[in-house]
């Protein structure tokens, strides 16, 4: 799960309005669409979009007629629309082994909670000052993953690749905390961390909920694939202007994605059914067969 932040100069376009744009680091006049990508060993691909529509466009009866919004579309916020769109995608059975998202909707309580209660495994990001207590004693201690880090010891982290990058694999050093928490039959609950190699005070922190037999190596892949919404965003944009939407109403904005998506969906299966055909092919560096 993931959003877009799309710049505009008007206050026409639907949904259009100054809020925080991730893309330019500030807030800004923006439309901000809401993702949904699946990722596997073979390609990824956009599969869900909702447009955000903010409070002074939710309130207004006025720019909704004039924008075409339907009457069943409220206000709710980026986690509320991603609980939506996750549960949908999960009841019409689409296969997920962890559901990945930024720290939008990893702090928020709720869509946690969501997944937890379909049994469905997460590694998704945190904020460094997000607030965390616990029962220590009969006492409620209250700390944040910057204090629980910083006490942790140097054997604790292991060098771990969270994916291949275009220069070999990503590697970081990582390391969990099992969290005092009633989670499922068979599930536990941790804390993870990604450190950089080279930049010992650069940390990405995570919730991570999964069988209680995950291993490091196991959480540690399946945070570095969050990436691959990102290179959606990416192809997307580049290749098939994702974000060069002109429409002004409620249900152009959506067609718009909509296309977009399935040309994007159209190309990641032509990419995965290459790298089927190519996968297992020996090449001049592979080791040569023994003859029959």
């Amino acid at each position: 799960m993931s959003s877009i932040q799309s710049p505009k100069k008007g206050t026409h376009s639907v949904g259009v309005a100054r809020q925080y744009s991730g893309t330019a680091g500030r807030i800004e006049n923006c439309q901000v669409g809401v993702f949904a990508a699946y990722a596997s060993r073979w390609g990824q691909a956009l599969i869900d979009r909702q447009l955000y529509l903010p409070k002074s466009w939710a309130g207004d009866p006025a720019r909704r007629d004039s924008a075409q919004v339907p009457d069943e579309v409220a206000f709710a916020t980026k986690p509320a629309m991603a609980c939506e769109m996750i549960a949908r995608l999960l009841d019409e059975g689409t296969p997920c082994a962890f559901v990945l998202a930024d720290a939008v909707y990893g702090s928020d309580h709720s869509f946690r909670r969501m997944l937890e209660a379909r049994g469905q495994a997460y590694v998704l990001a945190v904020r460094s000052n997000h607030t965390l207590r616990f029962l220590e004693d009969w006492s409620l201690v209250q700390t944040d993953p910057g204090t629980m880090i910083a006490d942790l010891p140097a054997e604790t982290w292991t060098p771990l690749s969270a994916g291949e990058g275009a220069k070999g694999p990503r590697l970081y050093h990582w390391a969990r905390l099992p969290l005092k928490y009633q989670a499922g039959q068979g599930f536990s609950l941790w804390f993870l961390a990604r450190r950089s190699l080279r930049d010992p005070g650069a940390i990405a922190y995570y919730f991570a909920y999964a069988p209680s037999d995950a291993t490091l190596e196991d959480l540690a892949a399946a945070a570095g694939l969050r990436w691959a919404i990102e290179e959606c965003f990416l192809r997307a944009k580049d290749d098939l202007g994702l974000d060069h939407c002109e429409a002004r109403s409620w249900h152009g904005w959506h067609r718009h994605m909509s296309l977009v998506m399935a040309a994007a969906a159209f190309l990641a299966r032509i990419g995965a059914d290459q790298r089927r055909a190519a996968y297992g092919k020996q090449n001049e560096t592979s080791p040569k067969r023994p003859a029959a």
